[in-house]
């Protein structure tokens, strides 16, 4: 079957198919419905046609019958003539007007009628062959020699007086076949004013399906081309209308995702730029110069913008891996301690030079626990390392605290707090996601917390994150400890 297309409103051409809603409710369910309409106005039909041609016939029956019982009471009256009252009983036949009755001789031929016409003797008189063999009524429906259709009665009549062998009533079923006719065409306009409503109905359902699917359809291929600017209206708040909403907020966030990673190749670039260029200088003004105070202070900024771009493409691979799902773990007990202790040295002299000061309060003893060493360290790297970028100021001393204790018995906690520029309402629930930076203005990739949030995570434990704009913020990291970590396994 070849495709057929219609035009919506926008002159688009939508395809429409032995595959598409409509074609399957038009063909399938409006189908089966106009076949049970069918089924139940023919049974209805029948049934009618039935009951009035049986009531006709009851009451030719009934009229026959009181004609016979009258003509049995003459044939036993010797002072009555059994023909004249025959033919006296036909010519005055009271209903003469919409049946006709017929005396028939023994040679059954039609002798006498109330119309006065006698039939022609090639029309069928079945009914009288009925009455005949079976001595009681018999019964037939057909057509006159004037093509019209009636129904006769037959009934036999004894007496001694031969003449006769039986009465015979005939009726049209011109106004019962009419009165049939009327009753059909009122069951079919009822099926009609029952089917039109359910097809208009059915259309509107189907369309108010098929038009969001439509446009669900043409939103989506824009969003597979790189256009998150779309989005469908909602009309309802049924299952069609919460899925358009979730695709509405699908492209919010994909339009967010999209915006969020243009922003981190732009801040990457600028990030490997920056060193790159730094390196470079120095380099040339070392190659330049033969100073050897010159050469110490290039090569220690050469050593550490060489740090800063390992620093950065470590966790660009680290990103990667979690991103296909290679990122894996050295596991093993381990002083969580001495690990933290490193990570806060590492970072005193930076600190120092930032003017910020890191107040450590160090437990005597905690609990050891299960983890891999160098992916914690790089946690604490990363979260002491963003506490001094966004609390040092040059024009007042910066102050972080950094906090390790027993939560309870399976979990102990590290706190690192600052008085930087802390994070915006706004910002907060998005400042673990990939690519996003809250402070533009400070260095980083964007993507060092959500890879620590991930590291923490395969640890069994929590990374929460407290901040308030101009206050400061609070890190607190979670971790079971080895006890608990075996309790679980």
């Amino acid at each position: 079957m070849k495709n057929k297309f219609t035009t919506n409103s926008k002159g688009e051409k939508k395809r429409f198919s032995r595959e598409s809603i409509v074609y399957r409710w038009v063909f399938n369910n409006l189908a089966i419905l106009i076949l049970i309409l069918f089924v139940i106005a023919t049974i209805m039909i029948y049934a009618i046609q039935n009951y009035y041609y049986v009531s006709t016939q009851q009451y030719l029956t009934g009229k026959l019958t009181t004609i016979t019982s009258v003509l049995s009471k003459y044939s036993t009256d010797a002072n009555k003539n059994f023909s004249s009252e025959v033919r006296n009983m036909v010519e005055t036949f009271s209903d003469k007007d919409k049946i006709e009755l017929m005396a028939i001789n023994s040679k059954g031929k039609v002798v006498i009628t109330s119309s006065g016409f006698s039939p022609d003797d090639s029309v069928s008189m079945d009914d009288y062959d009925e009455a005949m063999e079976t001595n009681g009524f018999g019964y037939w429906n057909g057509k006159s020699e004037n093509n019209e259709k009636i129904m006769a009665v037959s009934y036999p009549v004894s007496s001694k007086n031969s003449d006769y062998s039986a009465m015979r009533v005939v009726v049209s079923l011109s106004d019962v076949d009419s009165t049939i006719l009327s009753m059909t065409l009122l069951i079919i306009t009822c099926c009609m004013l029952v089917l039109l409503p359910l097809v208009f109905s059915g259309v509107y359902f189907v369309g108010s399906i098929v038009r969001p699917v439509q446009k669900v359809n043409g939103a989506t291929k824009k969003f597979a081309m790189g256009d998150f600017t779309e989005r469908i209206p909602i009309e309802t708040n049924d299952e069609i209308g919460q899925l358009c909403e979730s695709i509405n907020h699908m492209a919010d966030e994909l339009s967010t995702a999209e915006a969020m990673k243009n922003e981190f190749i732009s801040s990457v670039s600028h990030e490997l730029r920056t060193p790159l260029t730094a390196i470079k200088g120095w380099a040339e003004t070392i190659n330049a110069e033969n100073d050897e105070e010159t050469t110490r202070k290039g090569i220690r900024v050469i050593v550490s913008e060489t740090e800063r771009l390992s620093q950065m493409v470590e966790e660009l691979l680290d990103f990667s891996r979690i991103q296909n799902g290679k990122f894996t773990l050295q596991m093993s007990v381990i002083d969580i301690l001495a690990e933290l202790e490193d990570a806060i040295l590492i970072y005193t002299e930076k600190a120092r030079h930032e003017n910020t000061v890191i107040s450590y309060n160090s437990p005597e003893m905690l609990p050891f626990i299960f983890g891999d060493k160098n992916r914690l360290r790089q946690v604490f790297i990363n979260i002491i390392d963003n506490a001094i970028k966004y609390s040092s100021s040059p024009n007042r001393q910066s102050h972080i605290e950094i906090n390790a204790s027993q939560l309870d018995e399976k979990h102990i906690c590290i706190t690192v707090s600052d008085n930087g520029c802390g994070i915006s309402a706004a910002d907060l629930p998005k400042i673990k996601t990939k690519f996003f930076k809250a402070n533009h203005s400070k260095r980083g990739s964007g993507i060092g917390l959500a890879v620590a949030d991930e590291i923490i995570s395969m640890h069994h434990g929590q990374l929460n994150i407290e901040s308030e704009e101009h206050v400061g913020t609070k890190v607190e990291i979670i971790l079971p400890t080895e006890t608990s970590h075996k309790n679980n396994n």
